[in-house]
């Protein structure tokens, strides 16, 4: 029997890292990412996604973004009422996306996102005040005396949590509820750090947090299976879902058409997935480099299997 909960998708196909949204952004086709708007709000996306940035195929400049911005935001929203979620580390592409969201016509945006490293974090945070927004909260950088560093381990993450909690609630005045954080992911086939375990076991440590209770978690979900065979990458996916869903992981920045959902518990590949990720776990007197190439060689017995 499956008992996880439905997970919320965040359409993430306007993204130049896909053929589709890099055309229409090449051409400034509005017609052409109202189609990808309405195509995720059609399959049932609980938000898009938008991240005009360049990517290794297309540059982008930022004062190109903010240019597009005040036409793409009221395109988008005359072909779906789906509120969006504006992706992107600089203050100002937040600042000129909220002033050009109709707030009437959809729910609350999402500010994508807040990170230890954010250069204008301060100003970010005025603006969720402001427009009384939802934001995605990064727990894989802390802050450091010297400013900000990758966490390395799952009570890293955790504290950043924390921290950004208490912060967003007493300069922003939000709630658990308005924040969705995002643990991180790593591609599992060429994870040798062990983060894909340190996503999960800081999920964990918030499920368990009742100060936390309420707080969402998302991950970019296409993260997971990059660069294994295309054959097992949804069901990769799914069975990553599986793990997450039990402990929190309710929404997930992903691709619609592809309608990812947790396995069933029951599912072989579920316990398959947990047992190589066991296998990342060091033993004692073993390096985590070692334990991630015994992790990557259980992932890749997976992906020799039929999944027809």
């Amino acid at each position: 029997m499956n008992n996880s909960n439905k997970i919320n998708w965040i359409g993430e196909l306007i993204n130049n890292s896909y053929a589709r949204a890099r055309k229409a952004w090449q051409n400034k086709d509005l017609q052409g990412f109202q189609h990808l708007a309405k195509l995720q709000a059609d399959l049932g996306a609980k938000y898009i996604n938008i991240n005009i940035d360049g990517t290794q195929m297309v540059q982008v400049n930022q004062q190109d973004m903010l240019d597009f911005l005040p036409e793409l935001i009221p395109a988008i929203q005359e072909v779906t009422s789906v509120p969006l979620s504006f992706d992107n580390p600089a203050y100002k592409f937040h600042e000129v996306a909220f002033k050009h969201y109709d707030f009437s016509k959809s729910g609350r945006p999402i500010l994508n996102s807040l990170a230890a490293s954010r250069e204008e974090l301060e100003p970010m945070i005025e603006l969720i005040k402001a427009y009384d927004t939802l934001a995605i909260l990064m727990a894989s950088e802390k802050f450091t005396t010297d400013g900000s560093a990758p966490c390395i381990t799952a009570e890293d993450s955790y504290r950043t949590v924390k921290y950004f909690m208490e912060m967003l609630a007493n300069k922003a005045n939000r709630k658990n509820e308005d924040i969705i954080v995002d643990p991180g992911l790593a591609p599992v086939g060429a994870d040798t750090y062990g983060l894909v375990n340190i996503g999960l076991d800081t999920m964990k440590l918030i499920h368990n947090d009742a100060d936390l209770k309420g707080i969402h978690m998302s991950v970019g979900l296409s993260n997971f299976a990059w660069g294994t065979p295309k054959h097992v990458r949804l069901q990769l996916e799914n069975a990553y879902l599986a793990l997450g869903n039990p402990i929190g992981l309710d929404y997930a920045l992903a691709n619609p058409e592809k309608e990812p959902q947790p396995l069933d518990e029951s599912n072989p590949l579920v316990g398959q997935l947990r047992e190589a990720l066991q296998q990342g776990r060091p033993l004692e007197g073993e390096s985590q480099e070692d334990a991630g190439f015994r992790q990557a060689e259980h992932i890749m017995e997976i992906c020799m299997q039929d999944y027809d």
